[in-house]
């Protein structure tokens, strides 16, 4: 009988604690979930205030907001392409910066005619070092350049493996994309410090979140864009700087068939990404990128690697 009582009573205890543990795991139950719904809110907030009400809302006139000028280093890609024309057609006047002037100088020409904003066209080869520096600085001299645009040359995109690239080719990755927007930052920022108000948009690469397989100038080239740009933003923020990490993923060019809603073409890209200055400092530029940037971001790498390998030997 002593036997039956102390087993009644062990069990009692037993269920006792385990009431409390329930409870306690309900109650961090609830905080978790209470702190996911949180989050989902905040983060559906940050998607409708950066991609669509600025949209709907009047904004301010963007030169007087930021300066009367913009400076573009990769208008021959064809989102830099698309970007000075969505600038001059706001009023803003084009100076566009290149290794080949030949390659830019249709465009320049087409968005002064088009827009009947003044343009120029500066030749830079920044594999020169300080050398290439003095003119473009002399050229910008006396401008109210109010945005600077670096869009990353993406030539690499359908490359070979790491091993197959040759020396003169990765040095030209490097210039066109490290150097070359390091240097022409250096050139433009002073000014833009000194009047209090700029804006300097980086253009790299969704793709920058993970390692690419086939790709590792590329995907590396990508991520010092958008570390260089987050850095930037915490340095010179509080100075009236705004600078942007612009994110995107795959970008059909102007005129040619898209993929649908996911692989807008150059200039609906533009429209979008532009709308977001002054907002957003990190940013894809394109509601339905930040959807795929988000399924990227929960993505474990494995995953991305192996779909990164799986399209590369398809193409």
């Amino acid at each position: 009988m002593a036997a039956v009582d102390s087993f009644e009573l062990l069990y009692r205890e037993i269920a006792r604690s385990c009431n409390s543990c329930v409870e306690t795991l309900a109650v961090v139950g609830a905080l978790y979930t209470a702190s996911k719904a949180v989050i989902l809110v905040r983060d559906c907030y940050s998607f409708v205030r950066v991609h669509f009400l600025p949209r709907l809302m009047p904004s301010v006139r963007l030169g007087r907001r930021f300066g009367e000028w913009a400076v573009i280093y990769g208008a021959s890609e064809a989102i830099g392409k698309a970007y000075a024309e969505e600038l001059a057609r706001q009023g803003i006047c084009i100076i566009l910066i290149s290794q080949d002037g030949a390659s830019v100088t249709d465009t320049a020409k087409a968005i002064s005619e088009t827009h009947r904003v003044d343009t120029m066209v500066l030749v830079a080869d920044f594999s020169q070092g300080h050398a290439a520096c003095k003119p473009v600085k002399d050229a910008l001299r006396d401008k109210d350049i109010g945005f600077l645009v670096n869009c990353v040359d993406d030539s690499l995109r359908n490359s070979p493996n790491f091993t197959g690239l040759s020396e003169d080719l990765l040095w030209d990755v490097i210039n066109r994309n490290i150097a070359a927007t390091t240097l022409m930052t250096r050139l433009v920022l002073p000014g833009m410090v000194e009047r209090r108000r700029g804006a300097v948009v980086n253009i790299s690469s969704g793709a920058c979140y993970r390692p690419s397989p086939s790709k590792a100038a590329l995907s590396a080239s990508t991520a010092y864009l958008d570390n260089f740009s987050r850095a930037l933003h915490h340095e010179y923020g509080r100075q009236g700087i705004f600078v942007q990490s612009l994110v995107p993923f795959q970008v059909a060019p102007h005129g040619a068939s898209a993929g649908g809603w996911l692989i807008p073409q150059s200039d609906v890209y533009a429209r979008h990404a532009i709308s977001t200055l002054g907002i957003s400092h990190r940013t894809t530029g394109y509601w339905p990128h930040t959807l795929q940037f988000r399924l990227v971001q929960s993505m474990p790498e494995w995953i991305w690697v192996l779909g990164s390998r799986m399209l590369t030997s398809s193409c």
